[in-house]
This record gives structure tokens, sequence and C-alpha cells, in this order.
């Protein structure tokens, strides 16, 4: 069910007509969050897109010209300005992480921002299931499209994914010729241009389940955060052992220099005694 916007107030056109970006409402009038759906999300819709989140790393795309958002309102539709999608997890390349270079979104309007996401991802639930997978044979007249129609037609999504935790499956949809098509993942992994998605099983957060995540032109897991630390953490102990080794072996050499010298001086008076004087030789 769509929200009203009560406090939404489109000027009149004017002639000619004034661009989009001054007459629509932008992220500012639109709301974030809908009322009508209490609570949060489950632990798992939590912790799946932060995994996401950490571990997507484009490696052609600057850091800050990546933004990826979770359970974000997301406006598509600029002749129904109250129209929105909330994908559990979606990210867009080339645009800047803050809204106008300065603020962080408050939601994301698809005619302000002139850029659709690049990759989207539902979690399945039981609820959602069939919107998540184009399964709705009817909808109301007047009814807002499903979430397949809007990232497949309307938005044109390249790549849209699909999982699971129940089944642990993942589903990977590649947009050819203005349509989703279903791809083959024999591995459980999907490569795109820049990092691929695949299904993981491991610890997350000290929990061991089957997880999605991200993975680079070797076939490697991307790190998430901790993984990062830890990381760090062996790198900067490793650096420590060479050090202390270095410092070892410069000891082991002054220890040697010294030996050497004393074998020398004692060499020397050995000779004095035998009435040798090596200060001549």
């Amino acid at each position: 069910m769509s929200v009203p916007l009560r406090h939404l107030h489109l000027p009149p056109q004017t002639d000619p007509p004034r661009p989009p970006k001054e007459t629509l409402p932008t992220m500012y009038d639109l709301p974030s969050e809908n009322p009508e759906e209490p609570g949060l999300p489950d632990e798992f819709h939590l912790l799946q897109p932060q995994l996401l989140r950490e571990t997507f790393v484009p490696p052609s795309v600057a850091p800050e010209q990546v933004f990826v958002a979770a359970d974000m309102n997301l406006y598509y539709q600029v002749t129904q300005p109250y129209w929105y999608k909330r994908p559990d997890w979606f990210a867009v390349l080339g645009l800047s992480r803050l809204y106008e270079n300065q603020d962080m979104r408050l939601s994301y309007v698809v005619w302000q921002e002139l850029s659709p996401p690049y990759i989207v991802v539902e979690l399945l639930s039981p609820g959602t299931e069939k919107e998540d997978l184009g399964q709705q044979q009817v909808r109301e007249l007047n009814a807002p499209p499903s979430k397949w129609e809007v990232y497949e037609q309307r938005l044109r999504v390249p790549y849209y994914f699909v999982f699971s935790r129940y089944t642990g499956e993942l589903q990977a949809f590649c947009l050819e010729r203005g349509r989703y098509v279903r791809q083959s993942l024999p591995d459980e992994r999907l490569w795109l241009e820049d990092v691929g998605l695949g299904v993981w099983e491991g610890e997350y957060e000290q929990v061991r389940t089957r997880w999605i995540r991200w993975f680079d032109a070797a076939g490697q897991w991307l790190p998430c955060a901790r993984e990062q630390v830890q990381a760090a953490q062996a790198r900067a102990l490793a650096a420590q052992v060479e050090v202390q080794a270095a410092q070892a072996e410069a000891l082991a050499a002054q220890a040697r220099a010294v030996a050497a010298e004393d074998r020398v001086l004692r060499m020397a008076a050995q000779l004095r005694a035998l009435g040798i004087d090596v200060d001549a030789v």
C-alpha cells in the first residue's frame, strides 16, 4: 500500500515547463519509512546486507563513486511520485556516495539522481516471494507494479539477485533484450564485470550459515570488515616479527664481530708472549 504525501504540494507547471529537479519532490520531501510497516527487519535482513556492503569493492570505480543502500525507499516513477520499492540491498555505480556531495540520503529518488541501480538483491521472505520472483499473475487496477516489473521494465536494472536463507539458494537474473534471464550457477557463483556474487558458507558476526558475498577476479572472497582488521593485525604482526628478526640478526652480527675481535686480541697476546712484535708485522 502506498503512503499518501500529506505535505507534498507540486507546483503548477510553467510554459515552457521547468526541469524536473525544480518542480518534483526530492528525497527531503518523500518519506523514508512506511509507518504502516511496524517493526524492524529480522536479524538476517540486517546482517546479510551489511556483509554485502562490506565486501562490495568494484576495482574500476572509486569508492566515493559507489552508493549502496539497504532497506531504503526507492522512488522510481515520476508520474506516481509516492510509489516506491524497498530493496533489501542495491548498488549504484558512478554516483557520489553523498547526495549532491554533501549529505547522506534519506531516500533514493531516481528522477533526481538520474542513475538507476546497477545491482539489486532481494532476500526472500514467505510473504514476498511471488513479488520478488515475478510470479504475481494479476494486480489490481491502478495498483503499483511488482518489484520484478519495476526492476526489469521500469528501471532496467542489469543484475538482479534473489537469495533464500531458508533453502540457501541463490538465483541470478541478467537483463537481456529487456527481459530478465535466469543464469546458470553450477558453482553457486556469478561473475559480473568487476566483481562476482556467490554463496559462501562460514561464520559472520558469530553466526555460521550460508551467506552471499562478493568475490574478486581471482575467485577470492573479498574481506568483510572483521577480516580486514584481522588481515591488518596479521600484517602488523608479520612486520613486527620481521623487525625483531632483523634486530636479532644485527645483534648476532655484532656478537660475531666482538668475538672475532677477541680472537685477534688473544692471538696478538700469544705472539707477543713468544717475543714476536706484532705491531711491526
